[in-house]
């Protein structure tokens, strides 16, 4: 739900940032500067933007507690997230709990959404823990994007850099002592103990020191006194996006037409040198040697059934909220890393299906959109979890700092941007079975437009649909036929009867549709609401919804059915929940009592009912499981979802 904002935080906050009292322990107007400070636009649309201040540990010790400020020329905020934000211009923006304590080399962010006023600004960020020295901004949206070019770059760069309209530039050095991984002009902590290659260490991407050491002058280790480097906030056409995939990866990329042995992308990468394939590897080159997978599941798979078929054996699921599409790493919103274990309690509770949302860009380059192989590991170890338990699989692009902005003006950007990040997932786990299905957008919507869509986003949307299929398909093995999910205009039941089309596609009965559903929102979502009890069971008028109730639930889940079940088109109610509310007697009765309606009115409708989890077990949460143990926390509500596939 884009009330997709809403539930990103895992605790009441999801309504308001000020709900936290910040638990900061350091003396922050005594401590030197400690950590890399900075601004990003994620996305604007004119009148306003989203934004995203990330903070950097780069020092050795533990971060325990932090404080920062900012303030606009004309900008202002208007909501928040992920952060205690007070103040009104300047900006003064602490910790909450569960975020206070940053790791070395470990990055948190928080979000801001403001009113324009004018130009959308990215301001510096400064603060007692802001590095003096580090006080760049960038813009990285669907406008803007950020980058970092080292003026030395071999002809490599000067491909890159004739398709970039440079907009502005700034000089920033970074004197933190720690040495760094500069790769082929972009910086990334040093492995401490991975040997060779890229790895995953301390909640973060690194690259051994072997593998750093590897590239041509000048990249290399960096570190150890300040290191100037210069960022451009610039603006890539759509097809030079494309273009930087070879252009920032290879220095042998100089003739743009397409005879055996060139490596230019737009040509197909049958036309590219084995030598060249090698080098970029089966991400980009399919046909590489390395792309050779024993990642197929042993498992029996559900090769041949259609999309309604699969649905049926897809049971009750349950997503894995808040972890892999946390913005900045998997622990950065609260939640510990994904185990085996947990899966496993999952199944063992009675749920087939596990919905795995997962943000991409903050591990791939800002400029060609080509995603880090540590970060590619990690999803795919999560993966393999799930199949080891022998669940379904549902694993998508999710909210990812909200780039898919369906206008005419970023179709293009978007749809090149989704081409390119598919290409590389698709390929990967293009040996994979049925099991696997691959679901293209998250609540794709107009930031802060919740109105009924006009013909410019919805056709824009659609088309995002189609992409993504093409995409897929075009990787071969076994996406030739994997099943694919597609999602209606901010996966809202009317919008997608209305106005979602079903994509062409290469074959047939292999596509589903996705929506979501959290109404009545006062009863679902709304913490502030006094509206506490729903349904039929209600005793109190004055604080039960009018609308919503079993009947309105019941025509919106026979609307799908009627639309797309009955025409061979797959349903998956990708997410729904009620937020608990300890602090209000009875509610957790009309809480099960809404969970164990919805899901068995779906599911009895030909759905897949997937429960939206995000980790946070307390007031305002929606977790069923201890993420770090496994253990149920809500036992009866667990056997209220799972019962409707008994």
């Amino acid at each position: 739900m884009s009330i997709s904002q809403l539930k990103k935080i895992a605790t009441a906050a999801l309504f308001g940032a000020g709900l936290f009292a910040a638990q900061a322990s350091l003396a922050l107007s005594s401590i030197a500067p400690i950590a890399n400070c900075k601004y990003v636009v994620n996305n604007s649309w004119g009148s306003g933007a989203t934004a995203s201040i990330e903070i950097t540990n780069i020092r050795s010790t533990v971060i325990s507690g932090w404080s920062v400020n900012w303030n606009y020329v004309n900008n202002r905020v208007t909501s928040s997230w992920n952060a205690a934000v007070t103040g009104s211009n300047p900006y003064t923006a602490t910790n909450v709990s569960w975020n206070a304590n940053i790791q070395p080399g470990q990055t948190i962010s928080f979000g801001v959404q403001v009113n324009g006023n004018g130009a959308i600004e990215a301001p510096v960020v400064y603060g007692s823990i802001c590095t003096n020295s580090y006080g760049t901004s960038s813009v990285s949206s669907s406008s803007y994007l950020s980058s970092s070019v080292p003026s030395s770059r071999s002809s490599s760069s000067s491909l890159l850099s004739s398709s970039i309209r440079s907009v502005s530039s700034s000089s920033t050095s970074a004197c933190s002592g720690v040495q760094q991984c500069n790769w082929y002009g972009t910086n990334y902590p040093l492995c401490e103990t991975t040997q060779s290659g890229w790895g995953y260490e301390n909640n973060r991407s690194c690259i051994s020191r072997a593998t750093c050491t590897s590239q041509p002058s000048p990249f290399g280790i960096t570190g150890g006194a300040c290191v100037q480097s210069s960022a451009s906030i610039s603006s890539l056409s759509s097809s030079s996006i494309r273009s930087s995939i070879s252009s920032s990866r290879s220095s042998s990329s100089s003739s743009l037409s397409c005879p055996q042995g060139n490596s230019w992308p737009d040509c197909p990468y049958t036309t590219w040198s084995d030598a060249y394939c090698a080098q970029v590897g089966p991400s980009l080159c399919p046909r590489s040697s390395s792309s050779t997978s024993s990642r197929s599941s042993s498992s029996v798979s559900s090769s041949g059934v259609t999309s309604v078929e699969l649905t049926k054996r897809m049971g009750i699921g349950w997503n894995i909220g808040n972890s892999l599409d946390a913005i900045g790493g998997e622990t950065n919103w609260g939640n510990p890393l994904i185990t085996q274990q947990l899966i496993n309690s999952v199944k063992a509770a009675g749920f087939k299906t596990i919905r795995l949302p997962v943000a991409w860009s903050k591990f791939s380059n800002e400029q060609n959109f080509v995603i880090q192989s540590a970060w590619m590991d990690r999803v795919e170890q999560v993966v393999n979890y799930a199949l080891n338990a022998d669940m379904y699989v549902v694993m998508n692009i999710h909210w990812d700092g909200g780039w898919m902005q369906p206008t005419y003006a970023q179709q293009n950007y978007v749809n090149n941007r989704l081409t390119i990040m598919w290409t590389q997932i698709a390929t990967r786990f293009s040996n994979y079975d049925d099991r696997l299905l691959f679901a293209g957008t998250n609540e794709v919507m107009v930031d802060g437009d919740y109105g009924t869509p006009t013909p410019e986003y919805y056709t824009v949307q659609n088309s995002f649909n189609q992409t993504f299929v093409n995409a897929v398909r075009a990787t071969g093995g076994k996406n030739a036929t994997r099943h694919l999910v597609v999602q209606g205009f901010n996966t809202n039941i009317d919008h997608t009867v209305n106005f979602a089309v079903v994509p062409t596609d290469t074959v047939s009965n292999r596509l589903m549709m996705e929506v979501h559903y959290y109404d009545p929102y006062n009863f679902t979502l709304n913490t502030s609401s006094n509206i506490t009890q729903w349904g039929s069971i209600a005793t109190n008028p004055s604080v039960t919804e009018t609308w919503a109730n079993e009947s309105y639930t019941d025509a919106q889940f026979q609307k799908m059915k009627v639309n797309f079940v009955d025409k061979g088109i797959g349903v998956i109610l990708g997410e729904y929940g009620v937020v608990s509310r300890t602090n209000v007697a009875d509610h957790e009765t009309y809480r099960n009592y809404w969970n164990e309606y919805i899901t068995k009115s779906a599911y009895t409708r030909g759905l897949v009912p997937v429960y939206w989890d995000n980790g946070f077990g307390g007031n305002g949460g929606m977790a069923l499981f201890d993420r770090a143990s496994g253990a149920q926390l809500y036992p009866n509500l667990i056997q209220a979802i799972v019962k409707a596939d008994d």
